[in-house]
């Protein structure tokens, strides 16, 4: 599928035949991914028949439905007045009219989240690296890490791994050159400009810098992902035993 519309601030188009992706921009920007928040609130508030879920991600937003029920429901949801020949038609209609009203809809306070980290030592082997890297005491790298306030954006890679944004670039370090066969879930690390925690136990190239006793991921929860697109987390340092009896 090659059709793509423009609207004024977005452009909107099939991903597939059970999906369409809205996209406000193409930059990681923190005024971008609001209007994403605040359209996915929107839209998971007042759904349309066929809605099955929407993804957010840094600046776009992919929206899967049920072609059939989208058809189906066609004379019944207010769409009968609108020749219209598909469900994507239908449904980029009501996706466009969400978009049109975002002005005037107050967006959702965010989530705070608080979680707890062991820096150093055997649970944050690269600690010494970074703060080497970055001419840092590991206690300034600590301080760093721990002061600042991290956006989600998006939750990708692995089930319930958030994508932050925040950090500061005094102490961005490269991805290691060798990855890890394995990473213990909980692990807090750093590639890059960016930080962000290992929900489950997974091969990765970051530089471990800590810990936390915090399920990221509980797949028999109705809502498995701890975090969400949206929410501020703000890192606390804990020591080994009071890592210990979290993981308890």
């Amino acid at each position: 599928m090659t059709r793509k519309e423009t609207g004024a601030s977005f452009d909107i188009y099939p991903l597939s035949e059970t999906a369409i992706t809205l996209q406000f921009g193409t930059m990681i920007d923190m005024d971008l991914h609001r209007r994403v928040r605040t359209f996915t609130h929107h839209l998971e508030e007042r759904p349309f028949a066929g809605f099955l879920e929407c993804v957010p991600a840094f600046s776009s937003v992919t929206v899967y439905y049920d072609p059939l029920r989208v058809l189906q429901s066609e004379q019944t949801s207010g769409f009968s007045s609108v020749n219209t020949r598909s469900a994507y038609d239908i449904v980029s209609i009501y996706l466009k009219k969400l978009v049109e009203k975002l002005t005037d809809i107050k967006e959702k306070p965010p989530r705070a989240i608080e979680i707890p980290v062991c820096y150093g030592g055997e649970l944050g082997p690269d600690l010494d690296f970074v703060a080497k890297h970055n001419n840092l005491t590991t206690d300034e790298v600590i301080q760093i890490h721990s002061s600042g306030e991290y956006l989600v954006y998006m939750i990708g890679f692995a089930p319930g791994f958030p994508y932050l944004g925040g950090m500061s670039d005094k102490i961005a370090t490269p991805r290691r050159s060798s990855p890890r066969a394995t990473i213990v879930k909980g692990s807090v690390g750093i590639a890059g400009s960016q930080t962000g925690v290992y929900p489950i136990s997974t091969p990765g190239g970051w530089q471990l810098i800590g810990r936390t006793p915090v399920e990221l991921f509980c797949p028999n929860d109705t809502n498995p992902s701890l975090l969400q697109a949206g929410d501020v987390i703000r890192f606390k340092p804990i020591s080994l035993e009071e890592y210990k009896e979290g993981s308890a």
